[in-house]
């Protein structure tokens, strides 16, 4: 096959609470280098070992300086290249919990331009990079940092080119990479919404004072992961041609959503990525397996996108010889392991991201914020999903996959509706239908702690334990609100109290749609916001 491209490359998020294990990274390097990728960006916040900063990664699943050094070994004996992606502007909130780290901050998880701590925290970073890494290129992230210069920095400074501020930190950062030999790549978001006032899909006039400005070492890294039309990405790829040469693009292989994967919508998107980045001219392609909100999807689920987008990079447009040699390659076929996918799909479809099996899990019954996303007949749905992954549950490699996914439609089969039900049950005051609403209570609580213990087993499959915390938390405050649920109802219906006062409550559109139903496309995937909306007050 004729490649298309001088770099073809995965990332994975290490970062957003799922911390992928040595050997999950090797597995990784190994399936992929086999499917033809020739690198491999670490995306790592905090995640990593620096020097004299022991706060840093603290807790967090952090790897060692010496399991860094063993994994870019182990990528260069499979020729591979391991890329480290860190942060040196935005996304470090997991360390500003710390007070050691309070001082380093502008605002929200913005770093604080012209601090000299902040630039001596870089520099220890760099350190780390430069000893653990074969690589001279280092992805310094730099992105989404839309509140820069609005907090600290604008109470010491007073307002600034926002634009003047972020070229100088780069250049700052630049001049302590030299020290490196480093060459790097950053996120090209900033310097678009930065002339536009925030809007990143649209084409951007970028001043030749700024152009100028931005150093020869860093090239831009295109990110988008939203479209699966190929005029779209042409349009943006013309921007940033008028930016700089040589732009990255990075797509995404959709890992993010919820527990489920979504490997086809993922392939229309890389289909029509890698068309605009063919005709024009684009040489380096990563795409990008981000983690955000839970890390709650395992990489290995998506592996019908990942190995979709190697052949189609590398000249192979036959879907059918794809999916045939995937079966060869994997001993699952296709469309057997496509059924992963069935949880966050329930209707089939791939034309849209939903992911309904995250939401719906955590949709609190006594306040049901979600109800008004919820389809008739949604549980059975599940259910049906929960039959056709049970077949592949005993594979013996992937089958712990299968086994999830699973035991998660097998709790949504009844979670899916119990809040409307409860909801519709109460109001019409039909205590008669108490007992057997209860009993499916029970058997909710049942199913989840199930899911639970099966989920546990496929992260630390695949991660190292810490995060887990965090869903342990999560799916545990699920199973004690089902069951404060059923004790207030099992009181109703006893006596012992006269009314739940959260089920009378008007019930509103999550998305302010007055009269609407779910929409087929409907995803959510911040779990404090579905959840409750007493979280938000209870955190301030």
């Amino acid at each position: 096959m004729e490649k298309k491209f001088r770099k073809l490359g995965t990332m994975l998020d290490c970062s957003r609470n799922a911390v992928s294990t040595v050997e999950g990274v090797k597995k990784w390097i190994d399936l992929t280098a086999d499917m033809g990728y020739n690198c491999l960006m670490l995306y790592t916040e905090d995640t990593y070992e620096v020097d004299d900063n022991p706060y840093f990664g603290y807790m967090r699943g952090r790897y060692s300086q010496a399991e860094l050094k063993e994994m870019d070994a182990y990528a260069l004996s499979k020729g591979m290249e391991l890329i480290p992606c860190i942060q040196v502007l935005a996304h470090l909130g997991a360390i500003q919990r710390w007070p050691d780290y309070w001082p380093h901050f502008d605002t929200d998880d913005i770093l604080l331009i012209g601090d000299e701590r902040v630039y001596e925290l870089i520099e220890s970073m760099f350190a780390t990079v430069a000893k653990c890494f074969t690589t001279k290129t280092v992805h310094i992230g730099m992105d989404e940092a839309h509140m820069v210069g609005r907090g600290r920095y604008y109470d010491q400074h007073g307002h600034q080119d926002h634009s003047q501020v972020m070229i100088d930190h780069l250049n700052r950062v630049c001049q302590i990479g030299k020290k490196y030999g480093f060459n790097f790549l950053m996120w090209s978001d900033m310097f678009i919404k930065l002339v536009t006032g925030g809007e990143y899909y649209t084409d951007a006039d970028i001043s030749d004072d700024i152009r100028k400005q931005i150093p020869e070492n860093v090239q831009l890294v295109y990110w988008d992961y939203y479209s699966t039309k190929k005029e779209h990405y042409d349009g943006m790829l013309h921007t940033h041609q008028k930016i700089k040469d040589g732009t990255w693009f990075a797509g995404g292989i959709w890992t993010w959503a919820g527990f489920a994967p979504h490997n086809g919508y993922s392939i229309k998107a890389i289909k029509a990525s890698i068309d605009s980045c063919v005709e024009n001219g684009v040489q380096d392609v990563i795409y990008t397996m981000w983690g955000d909100w839970g890390g709650e999807c395992s990489k290995f689920s998506l592996l019908p996108a990942t190995f979709y987008a190697a052949e189609y990079a590398n000249g192979n447009e036959d879907e059918e010889a794809i999916k045939a040699k995937f079966g060869e390659k994997f001993g699952v076929s296709w469309d057997d392991f496509m059924l992963l996918e069935l949880p966050g799909t329930p209707n089939d479809a791939a034309d849209y991201i939903c992911n309904a099996e995250k939401y719906l899990l955590y949709n609190d019954c006594l306040l049901g914020i979600m109800d008004k996303q919820v389809f008739d007949g949604e549980g059975k749905l599940f259910g049906a999903c929960a039959k056709k992954l049970e077949r592949m549950a005993g594979h013996p490699e992937w089958g712990y996959l299968f086994a999830t996914q699973q035991a998660l439609c097998e709790a949504l089969e009844l979670k899916a509706e119990l809040s409307v039900r409860t909801h519709k049950i109460y109001l019409s005051g039909d205590k008669a239908a108490i007992p057997a609403l209860v009993a499916d209570y029970d058997e909710t609580v049942k199913r989840v702690k199930n899911f639970l213990k099966i989920y546990r087993r496929q992260w630390f499959t695949d991660n190292k334990p810490h995060g887990f915390d965090i869903q342990d938390i999560r799916i545990g405050g699920v199973i004690a609100r089902l069951e404060a649920a059923r004790d207030r109802l099992q009181g109703w219906y006893d006596g012992e109290i006269d009314r739940i006062a959260e089920l009378e409550e008007e019930q509103l559109d999550f998305l302010g749609r007055e009269g609407a139903k779910r929409q087929p496309d409907t995803w959510w995937a911040m779990w404090h916001w579905m959840t409750t909306p007493n979280l938000m007050a209870a955190m301030e």
